[in-house]
């Protein structure tokens, strides 16, 4: 499953490759694919990997970093607000337990991960892939206030955005990393993808000791 995920970083979506083919509208391209990974319900786009790397080519591409900063801003808040509409009005009927993507169980992870975290889960989720496209929806189904799902959904673009931006930039300084970005592309995943890792495990380990403890006392 973790191949998976890396496969369209260091594949089909390396991030230097997708920019380069994008050419002239390499800003524009970048914030479709913050939009459509944020609020169209496609969770497998390179969003992190891409705008680290687009702040690393910025002087190529023609662009300031924090021109490329705050059009992914603006995109990550606007593709949440598309996901906080969508789970407003269309609600848990979207889901289905074996589907693809709008698959019962994914939403339930992020109800979980809400549950967690509360509103600031639009600020958390915003940095760990797949997450962030299902937690905004999450809280449409759940009828988060429009208020407050603006506030902290606009925090979290800025400081996602902002972030990985200013993190391209200060890479960008290093010959070894604009020489290898498909490298530097599969690190960003794997470090985006620790959490849900971590979780997984311990969620196993607790089902685990829930079993045995089980075992142990009907024995």
């Amino acid at each position: 499953m973790l191949a998976a995920t890396l496969l369209p970083a260091a594949g089909p979506l390396d991030p230097a490759a997708l920019l380069h083919s994008f050419g002239s509208w390499a800003l524009l391209g970048v914030a479709l694919t913050v939009f459509v990974e944020s609020g169209v319900l496609f969770p497998f786009l390179p969003g992190d990997s891409l705008l680290v790397a687009a702040a690393i080519l910025a002087p190529g591409l023609g662009f300031s970093p924090w021109t490329i900063a705050a059009v992914a801003t603006a995109a990550a808040i606007a593709g949440d607000q598309v996901g906080y509409t969508i789970g407003r009005r269309l609600g848990r009927r979207l889901f289905r337990p074996g589907a693809r993507v709008l698959r019962t169980s994914r939403l339930e992870d992020a109800e979980r991960f809400f549950t967690r975290y509360g509103p600031a889960a639009l600020v958390l989720g915003r940095f760990v892939p797949v997450v962030r496209t299902y937690v905004p929806l999450t809280a449409g189904v759940g009828a988060l206030h429009h208020q407050r799902f603006l506030r902290w959904n606009a925090l979290g673009g800025i400081l996602w955005a902002g972030g990985l931006t200013l993190a391209g930039t200060l890479l960008g300084g290093l010959p070894l990393v604009r020489n290898h970005i498909d490298l530097l592309a599969v690190i960003v995943v794997l470090v985006s993808v620790l959490p849900i890792a971590a979780s997984v495990a311990v969620r196993s380990r607790r089902a685990r000791r829930a079993d045995t403890t089980s075992a142990l006392q009907r024995g």
